[in-house]
Order: structure tokens, then C-alpha cells, then sequence
């Protein structure tokens, strides 16, 4: 058996295939994140219950800062994060896997693994995955594979213009109004009072300060790396209308500077929704763990 393992703010999802079919999973299970305790000890229980001495890979995409390169010896441990509770948790360890080879990637390059094995990033080679939930992330793939095994992205703490009529003070516990104290779950549900499934009458304002925000992003990726495609997900960003509002607003600011680039078209396919939905980060980590076997 492999195993896909994928940790985020709120839920940690975790699958087990057989090797020779990493993209059908044959058990899962959506796990609650509270505290490190308590989650990675009843994502060991799952492992040992359903795979125990059979488990031969596991892909883990974490969210972080996560602590990806191989030869660092604390592979695998979060560092500073705005979760509370989880800076400086080692999920190996937590997770007991011992001497099972393991793959350690950001939650959001385990979703561009994901998607472009199997999703929206097919046929592409330079992929990018934008995340916009209760975290805004980057991963990048070049040539179908993670950008960097040392490190990844934090794109989530760039600093953005704000929009002329946004007076939110922003919600990130380290600069305050960075990208994601401004577009993330927890600034959405602070700014209006709900949480983004459920804008009720602040929906047409907040897609509006949305797609401001998202946009700027997917200008930043565009003009510093170029990828061939950019998938648009997580929680906030399937907001209903913010994808293709983001889209316009990306295409305004790129404008004339890149003339004939698909950016400057909203409906190039340039921008597009995961083909995967929530499940492109588990099965991203289960692709990963069947690389490690060969």
C-alpha cells in the first residue's frame, strides 16, 4: 500500500492505493486539524489500522512553511505558522513513519502535482497552483516536477496594493495586510462578518475586493515565472463569481505589457478552476509516493 496525505488548516485528508493504482484510493479519511496531538495521532491510527506493516510510500503535503529539503535534518517540521498550536511540530515524527520513504511537499505543490497528473494541468509542462482558502499559496511545477526540493513558495505573505475602499486593518498575525491577511478564509469572515460560502449580501462587494487581491497574484506568477497554465482553487476562490472576475481584473493588469500572452485574455483558458475539486492534494501525495518506489 501507498498513502497520500494531505494537512490543512481545517481537515487533514489521507488515502491508501496499491501501488500500481495510485489514482483510485481504496480507503480514506477526513480528519478535523486541532491539535498536533490529537490529528496526526488519528492519522496513525488510520495507517495502522488499514496498511500497518504493508506501507511501503507515503506523500505528505503539508501546509507550512513546511520543511522540505531532504538533506535538512528537521524535513518534514513546520516552522513559524499562523495555525495556532503547530509552529515548530515535526510530522514525521508525529506520524511515526520511521523508515517508510516519504515525500515532503507544501499542501498547495501537492495540489499542482495533483492536477497535473490527473486534472486541470494535464498536457501542460510549467504548471502553477494559486490557492486562495484559509491560506493563500503557490506551487509550482517545471517540467511536471516541484520547483525547488530545498524550499517553497510563500507567496501568501506578498505585499499587494490595497484596494482605495478597503478600510480592513488585515488579518495576518505577521504583517497584517499582506495578501493573505487580506484575501484569506479568516480575513473574508473577519471583513464581513461571514465566512465566503456565505457572503449573503456582501457577496457582489466581497467577489469585487476578492478578484483585486487574486488578481494581483496571478499577475506576480505570470510575470516572474511564466508557467503554461494557472489553476485557481481553494475555498475562497470557488466563491461564485470570483474566478471569472479575477480573470478580467488580471487581464487589465497585465494590459499592453504582454501583448499576445493568454493573461490578457479572460477567456483563454489561461485561469482555470481545479479539475480534482478538494481532492487534489491527497492525490497529488498518493502520485508522489508511488515516484518514490521507482
Amino acid at each position: 500500500m501507498i498513502a497520500g496525505i494531505e494537512t490543512g488548516g481545517t481537515k487533514v485528508l489521507c488515502a491508501l492505493a496499491e501501488p500500481s493504482a495510485p489514482a483510485r484510493p481504496v480507503r480514506s479519511a477526513r480528519i478535523p486539524t486541532t491539535s498536533p496531538e490529537q490529528t496526526l495521532g488519528r492519522v496513525r491510527a488510520f495507517l495502522a489500522e488499514h496498511a500497518g506493516e504493508r506501507l511501503e510510500a507515503v506523500g505528505l503535503a503539508s501546509f507550512g512553511p513546511v520543511r522540505t529539503d531532504p538533506r535538512d535534518p528537521r524535513r518534514g517540521s513546520i516552522a513559524a505558522t499562523p495555525k495556532p498550536g503547530w509552529s515548530g511540530t515535526d510530522l514525521l515524527a508525529g506520524l511515526g513513519l520511521g523508515a517508510v520513504p516519504t515525500a515532503v511537499v507544501s499542501d498547495v505543490t501537492g495540489a499542482a502535482v495533483g492536477e497535473h497528473r490527473l486534472g486541470a494541468g494535464r498536457g501542460v509542462r510549467d504548471l502553477a497552483y494559486v490557492t486562495v482558502g484559509t491560506g493563500v499559496g503557490l506551487g509550482l511545477l517545471v517540467d511536471g516536477r516541484p520547483l525547488s526540493e530545498r524550499a517553497h513558495p510563500e507567496a501568501g505573505h506578498l505585499l499587494v496594493r490595497r484596494h482605495p475602499q478597503d478600510r480592513f486593518p488585515g488579518s495576518c498575525r505577521f504583517h497584517g495586510d499582506c495578501l493573505e491577511g487580506l484575501a484569506a478564509g479568516p480575513a473574508v469572515a473577519a471583513r464581513w462578518g461571514r465566512p465566503a460560502e456565505d457572503l449573503g449580501p456582501h457577496r457582489e462587494r466581497a467577489v469585487e475586493l476578492g478578484a483585486w487581491y487574486a488578481a494581483q497574484l496571478l499577475a506576480a506568477v505570470t510575470w516572474t515565472v511564466m508557467p503554461e497554465r494557472i489553476v485557481l482553487g481553494g475555498g475562497v476562490a470557488g466563491a461564485e463569481g470570483l474566478l471569472g472576475a479575477s480573470r478580467e481584473r488580471l487581464a487589465g493588469l497585465v494590459g499592453g505589457a504582454l501583448e499576445g500572452h493568454p493573461a490578457g485574455d479572460p477567456g483563454s483558458g489561461y485561469v482555470v478552476p481545479p479539475g480534482l475539486g478538494p481532492d487534489s492534494g491527497v492525490l497529488g501525495a498518493l502520485a508522489l509516493a508511488r515516484d518514490l518506489l521507482d
